[in-house]
């Protein structure tokens, strides 16, 4: 889902634009990159390089838009030249952490797991704890993209145990509770699930609540308990309908369709899928439409 393509980066995103230090036009290309605005990011990396080649904060921004854009050559260009404009372990830190999203994004898994190593031998020198954690989850979403799912339980376990807050916690649950999911281990995700669900249903965003409301109904699903699976999704429905999300107002008609299937209620889960389909449709959301397809072929 959605969602899961951000948490990773979240922390670095955020720390770029409230710690890091950072001239005005490397913010800017950075808050740029932030909104998916690649041309203004990159028009303000350029205008920073200009006045200050060796602009650290500037190169780095400069990496991650090329590697947005596709272009993983120039990426790995820019942060190498901000590697050698860092000083200290903390900012190689960084840059090995960008450089593994950039390899990751261009599916290049093993360059992507030996840099993310890399920033967590920097990170463990600087005793920073938040971008060990951050590594050993950049680790386990390599190793669950390359359906080596037991070794992204491990990541995720050893990145639990470095969590700082309790939205953190959440993330992390999660992560933990999917590895668990993808090994058929349906109790032990169960358990990690209800605890993701308190997490984000404290400290949350509505974004994160409602993700973990459809995957908590999921597993409810998998260990066959339908009674709570169809009461979880059809409150984070409501939820949805009444908070204007229709993405998740989709998403949790496609997870009941496939309880309402699995208790043989054909004739309902065929309502559901084409309600969902309908929103996608209104939306003109092709991400969700393709997303809907995936978890409901070959349910009816």
């Amino acid at each position: 889902m959605k969602l899961q393509k951000t948490l990773t980066i979240l922390f670095t995103s955020l720390f770029f634009n409230t710690v890091y230090a950072a001239s005005d036009d490397a913010f800017s290309c950075n808050k740029a990159y932030d909104q998916m605005d690649l041309p203004t990011a990159l028009a303000f990396a350029s205008k920073a390089l200009s006045a200050d080649k060796n602009d650290k904060e500037a190169l780095i921004c400069q990496g991650r838009v090329y590697s947005a854009q596709g272009k993983l050559e120039d990426a790995l260009s820019a942060f190498k030249l901000a590697d050698k404009q860092s000083q200290d372990a903390f900012d190689k830190t960084i840059v090995a952490l960008v450089t593994g999203h950039a390899y990751k994004d261009a599916h290049q898994y093993e360059q992507a797991v030996s840099s993310y190593e890399e920033s967590l031998k920097q990170a463990k020198i600087t005793n920073s704890k938040a971008f060990e954690r951050v590594a050993h989850q950049s680790i386990g979403n390599v190793h669950l993209i390359t359906k080596r799912y037991q070794s992204a339980l491990e990541s995720y376990l050893t990145a639990n145990t470095l969590v700082a807050n309790d939205n953190e916690r959440g993330e992390s649950y999660e992560s933990v509770a999917f590895a668990y999911h993808m090994l058929n281990q349906h109790d032990a995700a169960l358990e990690y699930q209800i605890k993701a669900f308190l997490m984000h249903e404290k400290s949350g965003t509505l974004d994160q609540y409602a993700h973990s409301s459809i995957e908590l109904g999921r597993y409810y699903a998998a260990v066959k308990n339908y009674a709570n699976a169809e009461r979880t999704l059809n409150k984070i429905i409501k939820f949805a309908k009444d908070q204007g999300g229709a993405y998740y107002e989709a998403y949790g008609y496609c997870i009941l369709a496939q309880v309402k299937a699995a208790n043989g209620d054909l004739a309902t889960a065929k309502t559901l899928i084409n309600q969902a389909k309908v929103i996608a449709k209104n939306t003109n959301d092709q991400g969700l439409a393709e997303e809907i397809e995936k978890e409901t072929q070959g349910l009816i």
